[in-house]
């Protein structure tokens, strides 16, 4: 749907919620409407009682009787109509495409006569027209003149009703006289040839006439036998209608019996140009080819059923629009092999006929039933027939069975209206249906937005995809599969030729790994008349979805059948010289293929190493024409080194442990109190650090020792040494009478456990430990850990003020909260994710890649970490309405494209961890918000422990930190898409990575040497510094503590925030940035009367007032910054004083 379309559809639903239903007209209420309220929300209608009172019709009761069974909310019923109103034609828009279709009819009754000529002599064609049809071979018997039509009709959906908009498309069909046929038209594409003459010799007249804005050529649904004429009005109307001429036989031309599916109307020696036919050989079938011819006689029938179905039935004319929104919004509706909106129609008039509808319904459950029945019924085994059983001769759908993937036959009983559709993508309109059910009677979602609203493009919706380019390489795969009956049947188009096979191949190459596989429609653009028809390859590319099973898409074996079974020799044709005998556990020894993988992130991509060698073993179709797209951003997480992997394998390591670790607390000998619980609260132990920790063993050389505390320092005139991360860990103890009540005592009583930890910690289990008063810090296994003592009564204690009258009360004070967040909040959630990375194994990689293009973007200070893993948890939680990412790059497409389009100002995002989170919870956390809106964070994520405060997001960011996020999320998305589904265009990803520098006023560069993290940077130096870290295998014992979280840059911007904060926003990359953003303040440039308390970084003017000393505030940060800033680039052209 167009934008335009969702904006009018939205601010319908803002006017649909102002007030009751409109009453009919004529009865106008009394009272008027009062003026609108500051906010610009629509007041109450003030009504008189007996207005008010009045008892409800019969009608009104039935519609609400029906709201109460169907809708879930009167807000759905209110969407709905006004979606409707929304892309139905108004009687204006009407008016204006009868009028244009009466003068084309007007026109196409004067196009002259030809004189007869052979079919292949097609000198008398005018110069500005070529034939709109791949003439190959050349060569065909037959003579064709033009005649004008016998009729013209309109036939379609604006008849009906059903035309929606915003492509408004009306289908006329031009009856071609019968004296321009000879007998056997049927045969080698004569009665094809002569249609494409007829119209372009249409098209040729009508170009010349100022009445049309352009004349082109398209095929019908991208088939290349089914050329037909585009017409667009002059002027500013262009975009008003597209009017199709379709060239159609006149009844009775062709004995129906001669274009059953199993009979033969391409002779192979015509379409081979052998000459003549070899002799005894049987010729195949052309379903296809019959189907076509079948087709153009039976539009004026369908026309008819179709208007006899929709009579007395609004609720058709609504199903059907809403079942082409449906369509459309997911791509189904357009290109070879679509479910178009026809289609939509003559399901719904099939479901009328057999009672599972009846003309009473809406709209609403018109598409309810529809959708109802795509879920439950699978047309490619059990077709479906609108023809009523009496006629024996007719073929039967057994037949057609056999000659089509998918089966739904027309009341003639001869044409099958899915006739071009491939299984799978039937399969996938199944999968959507049952999606989609699921959704609508899901309470807790907005399904009118998700199902309606919500455009589903392949590179969101699918795990992995890839693309197929040139087309041309499948010609060759033709040849090694023998598919000349096909071609033949097709038209010689070799990709619908191929399709169905490919599609089959990879189904039984990946089988349990997927639980979907589908494709694009190929689709061909309309052409102009004076162009040559474009070849069966300018479709462009052909892209392919993956949806991958979690449990079984990552398994490196492939187990066969037993090695002297018949079934070994196929599955070693199938897998060629990648299968190979193996012994199991069983003892039994099978045929298997074992793929390559040993990371991770390898393991995701196994689909793409069937895909790439079952399409180059059976259809010689090559690598370089793969362009596979399931792992391209997973680069920007990568460790470095290229058979480290993406670092899942690091976090398992660090998680490992922290097992260990907390095992020993546990069992600590000699504690006064014992460890009562044991809590993670790093991202690395729940599997979202960008880049987790890995174990260091420092060089002795980089530093000195601090003697006194056995620790090392950095040396001045070496790099900065490597950054150690510090893994908080909570250490609650229990509780006792023994603890005072006092807040500075407990502080005392926790500063003593921290030195007995480290103590007992260094006496039982040998670790190096270095306790302070609020931590201890314990270096184990090459990782540092950062123990805290917890005593679950002191956020409590540190609630109570005593009022001025003496009085004992609580409240919520700054320390208490923060500790509330570090003690109760933080461990929650820390071991909440962890679970959840557990049952989806792409949760931590997406954070991780959100999170690293959070920072990326230089603003990971204006988001927490926590708040990214929430929001990342909501899309693994509820995610309609696609299904659970099973790949990190499609969880990341899903978090860009959540942050871009989701109404922070007017909804809460609700995460529900746990499944805690019951229907009517949901309903009063929307209650609360909307009552306390304006006192709540700018982000609002409520989730089952915080329902009204969103904790995580209280302070930050901000609503202009917001906003520039939602900015630059739209544009990461519409470019990584548009990179994702380009296969011969930049692939380079990490575009999105690099931030726009250029509003920035000031930027400070700073020194690699002086940067820990320098090889965390999106672009990766390819040189940097030795930062003082022994390989983890060397045999040297670490007797000093290692230097624990020090990064000078993180420093130097804390002191640049407490000088300058005022004055500037500073903005960094914490992964290896190499430069500070400033942005100057306004409100701090504008003339200020002078205060001795605010003089920090102004300077008196002339008039007394003071202004920023911006030159000695720039000398500032270089003072600061000494052997850390390289240089200060000011934008001068950006402010002025």
């Amino acid at each position: 749907m167009s934008e335009d379309a969702e904006r009018d559809a939205g601010s319908g639903d803002r006017e649909a919620g102002g007030g009751n239903e409109s009453p009919a007209k004529g009865s106008r209420p009394r009272g008027k409407k009062r003026a609108l309220a500051p906010e610009g929300l629509l007041q109450p209608v003030k009504i008189s009682k007996a207005t008010l009172y009045k008892p409800p019709t019969s009608e009104e009761l039935s519609q609400l009787k029906e709201t109460e069974n169907l809708f879930h909310s009167n807000l759905l019923r209110l969407q709905i109509e006004e979606l409707l109103k929304e892309v139905t034609l108004k009687e204006k828009r009407r008016q204006k495409i009868d009028a244009f279709l009466h003068q084309i009819n007007a026109l196409l009754a004067k196009i002259p006569a030809t004189t007869e000529t052979e079919i292949t002599d097609q000198s008398w064609l005018p110069k500005g027209v070529k034939v709109p049809f791949v003439q190959v071979p050349f060569g065909v018997k037959g003579r064709f003149h033009f005649l004008p039509p016998v009729s013209v009709k309109v036939v379609g959906s604006y008849l009906l009703g059903t035309c929606i908009k915003p492509d408004v498309n009306v289908d006329v069909a031009l009856t071609m006289p019968r004296a321009i046929f000879q007998d056997k038209e049927n045969l080698n594409q004569r009665y094809h040839r002569k249609r494409a003459l007829y119209l372009a010799h249409v098209a040729h007249h009508l170009a010349k006439e100022p009445l049309f804005g352009s004349v082109m050529f398209a095929y019908a649904n991208s088939s290349h036998l089914k050329p037909v004429v585009l017409l667009q009005p002059q002027g500013k109307d262009t975009k008003t209608v597209t009017v199709r001429l379709y060239a159609c036989p006149p009844q009775g031309l062709f004995k129906p019996s001669r274009l059953y599916p199993g009979k033969n109307n391409v002779r192979t020696a015509w379409f081979t140009e052998k000459g003549t036919p070899v002799a005894g050989e049987a010729e195949p079938p052309t379903p296809h080819y019959n189907n076509s011819i079948l087709w153009d006689l039976a539009m004026e029938s369908h026309l008819q059923f179709l208007s006899g179905s929709a009579s007395d039935f609004p609720g058709m004319r609504d199903g059907v629009a809403l079942l082409k929104v449906w369509l459309r919004q997911r791509d189904l509706d357009k290109g070879f092999g679509c479910f178009n909106g026809f289609l939509a129609s003559m399901l719904v008039a099939y479901l009328l006929s057999r009672h599972q509808i009846n003309k009473v319904m809406s709209g609403y459950q018109v598409l309810r039933n529809v959708l109802q029945f795509l879920a439950s019924t699978d047309l490619t085994a059990a077709g479906i027939s609108l023809s009523k059983d009496g006629d024996s001769s007719l073929p039967t759908l057994t037949d057609f069975h056999r000659a089509f993937q998918v089966v739904f036959v027309d009341p003639s009983g001869l044409v099958n209206l899915c006739v071009d559709m491939s299984a799978s993508k039937y399969k996938q309109i199944q999968f959507e249906a049952k999606l989609s059910m699921e959704i609508l009677d899901d309470k807790t979602v907005d399904g009118f937005q998700l199902l309606l609203m919500t455009r589903k493009s392949l590179i969101r919706a699918f795990d992995h995809v890839f693309h197929l380019k040139p087309l041309s390489k499948l010609q060759a795969a033709c040849k090694k599969m023998q598919l000349l009956h096909e071609l033949l049947d097709h038209g010689g188009n070799y990709v619908a030729a191929t399709l169905p096979f490919l599609l089959r191949l990879l189904e039984r190459g990946l089988g349990r790994r997927i639980l979907l596989l589908t494709h694009t429609l190929p689709q061909v653009p309309p052409w102009p008349i004076n162009a040559e028809p474009p070849k069966h390859k300018d479709i462009g590319s052909l892209s392919f979805g993956l949806l991958l099973s979690p449990d079984f898409a990552a398994s490196i074996l492939e187990k066969g059948p037993e090695a002297d079974s018949p079934e070994a020799v196929e599955f070693r044709q199938f897998w060629g010289e990648r299968s190979e005998l193996r012994r199991f556990q069983d003892g039994s020894i099978c045929e298997a293929v074992l793929w390559d993988a040993t990371t991770q992130s390898q393991r995701r991509l196994i689909p793409e190493q069937i895909v790439r060698h079952l399409l180059q073993l059976h259809m010689d179709i090559p690598e370089s024409a793969i362009c596979y797209t399931g792992a391209l951003l997973e680069t920007v997480i990568k460790l470095g080194r290229e058979a480290a992997g993406t670092g899942e394998e690091a976090m398992v390591d660090a998680v490992r442990s922290y097992d260990d670790l907390s095992r020993k607390l546990w069992n600590l000998e000699g504690l006064p109190l014992t460890v009562t619980a044991v809590q993670g609260a790093h991202p690395a132990l729940r599997y979202t650090d960008v880049f987790p920790p890995i174990p260091v063993k420092p060089d002795y050389a980089y530093y000195a020792r601090n003697m006194d505390r056995e620790s090392l320092v950095p040396l001045a005139e070496k790099p900065c040494p490597v950054y150690i991360s510090p893994m908080k860990v909570l250490c609650h103890m229990e509780g006792s009478g023994q603890w005072p009540q006092d807040k500075e005592a407990i502080r005392r009583i926790k500063a003593a456990f921290q030195l007995q930890l480290a103590e007992l910690l260094h006496r039982q289990h040998h670790l190096l430990c270095r306790p302070s008063a609020t931590h201890t810090d314990v270096y184990k296994d090459g990782y540092v850990f950062r123990l805290c003592v917890a005593y679950h009564r002191e956020p409590q204690i540190l609630k109570e003020v005593v009022t001025p009258e003496g009085m004992l009360k609580y409240q919520d004070t700054e320390e208490s909260l923060r500790l509330e967040l570090e003690t109760l909040h933080l461990p929650f959630l820390t071991s909440t994710l962890h679970g959840l990375q557990q049952q989806h194994p792409a949760f931590g990689s997406t954070c991780r890649l959100a999170k690293r293009w959070v920072s990326a973007q230089m603003l990971s200070d204006s988001l927490s970490e926590e708040c990214v893993d929430l929001l990342v948890a909501s899309l693994f939680l509820c995610p309609a309405p696609y299904i659970t990412p099973s790949s990190p790059q499609v969880g990341f497409l899903r978090f860009l494209h959540l942050l871009a389009i989701f109404d922070w100002k007017n909804s809460p995002l609700i995460v529900n961890l746990n499944a805690e989170l019951k229907d009517e919870d949901y309903v009063e956390i929307r209650n609360h918000f909307v009552a306390a809106r304006p006192r709540l964070p700018v982000m609002f994520i409520a989730s089952p422990r915080d329902r009204r405060d969103s904790v995580w997001t209280k302070e930050r960011p901000s609503a202009q930190m917001l906003l520039r996020l939602l900015i630059l999320a739209q544009e990461s998305l519409r470019t990584l898409e548009e990179q994702l589904m380009d296969p011969v265009g930049s692939q380079d990803v990490k575009m999105v990575f690099r931030p726009p520098l250029d509003l920035y006023d000031v930027l400070i560069h700073l020194n690699p040497k002086q940067i820990p993290r320098h090889l965390q940077a999106v672009d990766r130096p390819v040189k940097s510094f030795t930062r003082g870290m022994l390989a983890s295998a060397a045999a040297v014992k670490t007797l000093a503590f290692p230097v624990v979280d020090y990064d000078p840059v993180q420093l130097y911007l804390q002191e640049l925030q407490e000088a300058f904060g005022e004055i500037a926003l500073f903005f960094y990359d914490k992964h290896g940035g190499e430069v500070i953003g400033v942005l100057w303040k306004p409100s701090s440039f504008e003339p200020q009367p002078f205060k001795v308390s605010s003089m920090r970084g102004r300077m008196l003017t002339p008039s007394s007032l003071t202004v920023p000393n911006v030159a000695a505030i720039l000398e500032d940060f270089e003072i600061l910054g000494e052997g850390l800033v390289k240089g200060v680039e000011t934008r001068t052209e950006k402010w002025s004083i």
